[in-house]
């Protein structure tokens, strides 16, 4: 379990996706507060097993954000907060992913600790999570406008929050799973 939770995202995205499943429902904000609560705890397990990483941290400030966004400005039932949560959440997934491109991509951070021994290994490695990350960055944002087309065009709804993103997310997964071993493949015989 030790070396799933320090390799796997997935762990870093439970409050994200129980955050989807009840935003835009009656007081988003609160569930905020829960998952708050829930990514500060991993953020902790996470920092005992492999350090902080950057979306353990990006998801206690974001969480921690709309908590007292909503206790400050007085978040009612179905407000703006309720009603773009979701183009608001993916749209700072999508930022956290661009962002990391600029220093290290958030995908490297789940790597395996064995770093590439081999110079042409080091540049596959890299250049497999900046593809990986700003792909990543490209689905996020893509949810982020079809939660804002749902808001736009409520006839939509079924397919912009449901259909798409789960066929998103989904092929997103599967590249993140078969491109690293492709990439590596192709890089090798540039380097003989």
């Amino acid at each position: 379990m030790e070396e799933w939770f320090e390799r796997s995202p997935f762990v870093g995205f439970v409050p994200w996706i129980i955050y989807w499943v009840v935003a835009d429902g009656p007081s988003t904000w609160m569930f905020g507060a829960v998952c708050a609560v829930i990514a500060t705890l991993i953020m902790g397990v996470s920092a005992g097993f492999g350090g902080l990483r950057l979306l353990d941290i990006v998801t206690v400030v974001f969480f921690t954000g709309v908590t007292i966004a909503g206790m400050v400005v007085g978040a009612a039932d179905r407000d703006w907060m309720d009603t773009y949560a979701t183009a608001l959440s993916s749209g700072a997934l999508a930022l956290m992913a661009l962002g990391s491109l600029a220093f290290v991509p958030f995908t490297a951070q789940y790597a395996p600790p064995s770093a590439p021994r081999e110079e042409w290994e080091e540049a596959a490695f890299r250049r497999t999570n900046q593809v990986l990350t700003l792909m990543w960055a490209l689905v996020f944002a893509l949810i982020a406008v079809l939660g804002y087309v749902a808001v736009a065009s409520p006839s939509t709804v079924h397919w912009t929050k449901a259909v798409i993103p789960v066929v998103v997310i989904v092929g997103a997964i599967g590249m993140t799973q078969t491109y690293p071993q492709r990439a590596k493949e192709q890089a090798r015989p540039e380097a003989a």
